[in-house]
């Protein structure tokens, strides 16, 4: 009898969108129309890979060791980025036991605890920026004035790197985030940034120290960890603090443009931390997808063999949006319970900042709302300008009045 080979999905060119505001992608809307798993070509590297996207498989592929990000460096697999972020050693493309170890040296300064201490320091951090803008008086861009010097002033203080050198943190960051400046930009901020933790690490070697540096620097000298297994961990560690600047400026975008929201979270401040979380699940994180797994073996899933070699994406973003899981998932909805999303992953990679992120987000919502009453664009929403070529999305100004 004759096996008849396995009809697999057409390949699908998932190209670059400049996105406006925090519309849903729709290139990503009919691929989950067309099934729960397909094959997409994205503008760069070669070939193909599956696309996961339903909730439930993306949770399976995601803690199935079978599935691994070691295996992607050497490969060229087709991506959305000119350019290849990990540097030697980077947690982001380590697959356990190395992973877990990397993970270990920093886990204290991410945990719940970890992070209730930074809690008031946050708030301080943020009251001091607000202060400026309400002495300095309307209109601002809450983007330049709010969203970015917050997020940066609270990663470099987890991190240890003093205030005179972050500037040249968020240069570096921004480049090594844009997909439009060119891979060789790219790599020069990623060089510069991982010279800059070398340094900073030999200095905080015995210092003891509770910061990310001052673990780092301790794991190295205990022989836990390489130096450049630390300084990779550092870098990770810097640029995914920024994401707050455009998760933050995506909820803004959505409470300036629904102001019944606006008013809600005003009246009823209990309800913020939920708020929170289902706006965490509702917003466009990233364009496209993000980093991709290569199977080590044959894999059966959704029906498809994905065969060893073979790369696969998942979609958090699709994963949030699936019916079974968020009844009415185009719909924000404040009083969502429960509200398992993904927004920072799931399993060994779940993002090490998810818990401190959230937490500046709330804090951030939770102090516009209060301090600055009559909050409106200048702009009509569609005129506010978001990021173009991009890995990330988020609004490049939000020009506001109160």
């Amino acid at each position: 009898m004759t096996s008849h080979p396995q009809t697999r999905p057409p390949v699908h060119d998932w190209p670059a969108l400049d996105l406006h505001g925090v519309d849903f992608d729709p290139v990503l809307s009919e691929l989950m129309q067309e099934g729960p798993i397909t094959r997409i070509r994205l503008p760069n590297g070669t070939g193909w890979a599956w696309l996961v996207s339903r909730y439930e498989d993306v949770k399976a592929v995601t803690n199935d060791d079978r599935f691994s990000r070691e295996a992607v460096v050497p490969a060229d697999v087709t991506r959305l980025a000119p350019h290849f972020i990990p540097v030697p050693g980077a947690v982001g493309f380590a697959d356990p036991p190395d992973h877990t170890r990397l993970r270990r040296a920093v886990a204290a300064a991410f945990t719940k605890r970890g992070v209730e201490r930074l809690r008031e320091r946050t708030q301080d951090i943020l009251d001091e920026l607000v202060d400026g803008l309400l002495r300095q008086g309307p209109p601002a861009d809450f983007t330049e004035q709010l969203l970015v010097p917050f997020p940066l002033a609270v990663i470099c203080d987890v991190m240890g790197v003093p205030a005179a050198d972050q500037p040249r943190m968020h240069e570096w960051t921004y480049s090594i985030l844009s997909s439009s400046q060119g891979a060789a930009r790219s790599e020069e901020a990623k060089n510069a940034m991982a010279a800059y933790f070398t340094e900073l690490l030999r200095e905080r070697r015995g210092t003891g120290g509770e910061d990310v540096c001052g673990l780092l620097g301790a794991a190295v000298a205990r022989d836990e960890l390489s130096e450049e297994e630390a300084v990779g961990l550092a870098l990770l560690i810097q640029i995914g603090g920024e994401a707050v600047t455009n998760n933050s400026g995506n909820m803004l975008y959505i409470l300036l443009t629904h102001p019944e929201h606006a008013a809600r979270l005003r009246a009823e401040p209990e309800l913020r931390p939920r708020a929170v979380d289902e706006l965490l699940r509702y917003i466009p994180h990233r364009s496209a997808v993000g980093l991709s797994r290569v199977a080590t073996e044959d894999v059966e899933l959704c029906g498809v063999t994905i065969k060893a070699g073979e790369a696969v994406y998942n979609s958090y973003l699709a994963a949030n949006r699936d019916a079974e899981v968020f009844p009415d998932p185009d719909t924000i909805d404040f009083e969502r319970s429960p509200n398992p999303h993904l927004a920072f992953g799931h399993g060994p990679h779940y993002c090490i900042g998810g818990l401190l992120a959230k937490m500046e987000s709330e804090s951030l919502v939770s102090t516009v709302l209060d301090r600055f009453p009559g909050l409106r664009l200048t702009v009509p929403p569609e005129e506010v300008p978001f990021r173009r070529g991009a890995l990330i999305r988020g609004p490049e100004a939000l020009p506001v009045t109160w």
